[in-house]
């Protein structure tokens, strides 16, 4: 499946939508969250890179993709 199907389907917050957060800054986000998705390459919902295993914070578990980064 592709990123944003899963996303959409398992997600149990705003990432419903099909898991795009928008843009996130350093410091809006918690600190493991933060340090895997600025570890991640850019990459697209087509050939996806993502967090393997999930990221655990104190919100849950988490599948990051960046598709872009400034």
């Amino acid at each position: 499946m592709k990123f944003n199907e899963v996303a959409a389907q398992y997600s149990e917050d705003k990432a419903r939508s099909g898991g795009d957060l928008g843009w996130m800054t350093r410091g809006s986000m918690v600190g493991p969250f933060q340090d895997a998705a600025f570890a991640l390459p850019v990459s697209s919902l087509g050939n996806a890179v993502y967090t393997d295993p999930p990221v655990k914070t104190k919100f849950g578990y988490h599948i990051i993709m960046v598709e872009g980064k400034k």
